[in-house]
């Protein structure tokens, strides 16, 4: 976990440890970059060739010169889209929505290039041109994927962070620092505190500054501590986290200094998990007022996501019937008992259903479980081993790549499941289950789900709690497809996976 840099000028920032702390000042102008300058150029040319190629490849057997000029308006077109959506700004670049927001600007491309065609008198092809198209968003999603996973390891290794000066009160900054510390993969890397009052944080955070609980007079604000601190520490941002001590005036008298002396601020509102698209800010009497949009749960995305659920697993289930018929074969062949195992789950709303998978373990395997109890490896409400004796040769084959679960199709068809959700658990688990946990069980149960391309077993119980309240609270058409693309890798490495 990071949460300190060291402040050398030329490594760079160190971040697995919680305890280190600054011991001297980089010199001016060393300060890292959030992000590379590689990265705009390499997210233009991959959208122009993302929406040109494809064009220019669809047209290219009529005539090489028209398909040549059909690439370029395609390509130009869908650079202005997506810089008219500030798709290549400083804070996109590299940042995990790029595939949500590919499929977004894809039907503003097709509009546009729609008007184009109605303007020029151009004849080509419709559904020629249309199905040309089709490549751009997903294969400009992959390019920023790829972005992104590129900043993410920078993050991790400590570089393209920000440093942060965090001001709050103890408790507040306390909160703060430790949600921060908890992750990397975020820009801010908390260099120093500034307490409101006279306790200090029980984090290992240096006190860069103290701040009174009174609020000083006009003569005498907060600016100057502030800045010093700032300037010693060579903080990139200055982050409040508001409280009864640190009013609005307050705080808006710390801003204009902070932005007289060119030093980014940023305010935690004390939201956590909830996407950017459903926050919206208004104001009223002078107030800065924060609206959060409620989850999604009706409306035409609410009503194609069963549609789309069921259509999608009969589909897979014709594609993949080879399989199911060689996977049966192998689990006949390898050990006694039936091929499918059936389980009760709890689904949506709390009710239960039968859930089917190939059988991975032997036939008496749920009667050996209570044996096992001490061995569990899980920190949570699930059983977990990594070497469970009860499961078959064939069977730990099929738990890396997944194909256990195929049979869960049957259960997606029949609208127990959806083919992406949170985990379904256990009666015994539910059993124990708190109140923020059931908050799981508000949607279907997933045949994959943020928890399946984000580690699987490897994955502490809150952390697998954390992905599934996540996808709860902030579930869109695009994220499902986002998380169905991811699957496949995951699948195909089988990390987690046992």
């Amino acid at each position: 976990m990071r949460l300190f840099g060291e402040t050398m000028p030329h490594p760079p920032i160190p971040r697995p440890a919680r305890t280190q702390v600054l011991r001297e000042q980089p010199p001016a102008g060393r300060r890292a970059h959030t992000r590379p300058a590689w990265y705009a150029p390499a997210a233009v040319l991959g959208d122009a060739a993302a929406a040109g190629v494809p064009v220019g490849a669809a047209f290219a057997p009529g005539n090489g010169r028209t398909a040549a000029a059909y690439a370029t308006v395609a390509a130009l077109a869908w650079l202005l889209v997506r810089t008219a959506r500030d798709r290549y700004g400083e804070g996109r670049l590299g940042e995990r929505d790029s595939i949500a927001a590919a499929l977004g600007d894809w039907p503003v491309l097709v509009g546009l290039l729609a008007v184009v065609r109605a303007a020029t008198g151009e004849e080509s092809p419709f559904l020629l041109a249309l199905a040309a198209l089709l490549p751009c968003a997903p294969a400009s999603a992959a390019v920023h994927t790829l972005l992104h996973r590129h900043l993410l390891a920078r993050r991790r290794a400590g570089r393209a962070v920000r440093r942060a000066l965090v001001i709050g009160e103890a408790q507040a900054v306390e909160g703060l620092v430790g949600h921060l510390a908890q992750r990397t993969d975020h820009e801010f890397v908390v260099v120093g505190v500034c307490p409101v009052g006279g306790r200090d944080p029980r984090d290992p955070a240096p006190v860069a500054a103290r701040l009174p609980r009174q609020a000083p007079s006009a003569l005498a604000d907060d600016s100057a501590p502030v800045l010093e601190a700032a300037r010693r520490l060579a903080a990139d941002v200055v982050v409040v986290v508001p409280g009864p001590c640190l009013s609005g005036v307050r705080l808006r008298r710390l801003s204009w200094a902070l932005h007289g002396a060119r030093c980014p601020l940023v305010v935690v509102p004390g939201l956590t998990e909830v996407a950017g698209r459903r926050v919206g800010v208004s104001s009223a009497a002078g107030l800065t007022l924060l609206s959060v949009a409620p989850p999604v749960s009706r409306g035409p995305a609410a009503l194609l996501k069963p549609v789309t659920d069921r259509v999608g697993a009969a589909l897979l289930i014709l594609l993949l019937s080879p399989v199911f018929a060689a996977v049966a074969l192998a689990v006949r062949l390898d050990s006694p008992g039936p091929v499918v195992h059936r389980q009760t789950r709890i689904g949506r709303g709390r009710l239960p259903f039968t859930m089917v998978k190939f059988r991975t373990m032997v036939a008496d395997a749920e009667r050996i479980r209570p044996q096992l109890a001490a061995a569990n490896e899980q920190d949570g409400r699930m059983f977990k081993m990594r070497r469970d004796p009860r499961v078959t040769r064939v069977g730990r084959v099929l738990r890396r790549y997944s194909l256990d679960e195929l049979p869960q199709l049957f259960n997606v068809l029949r609208g127990d499941m959806s083919l992406v959700g949170p985990r379904p658990p256990l009666p015994d688990e539910v059993a124990r289950y708190d109140e923020v946990e059931l908050r799981r069980l508000a949607v279907r149960p997933g045949l994959t789900g943020l928890w399946q391309v984000s580690g699987r077993s490897d994955l502490s119980w809150d952390e697998t709690v954390a992905l599934d309240l996540r996808y709860v609270d902030n579930w869109c058409l695009s994220v499902d497809i986002g998380v169905l693309v991811r699957t496949v890798r995951a699948v195909l490495m089988g990390t987690g996976a046992y």
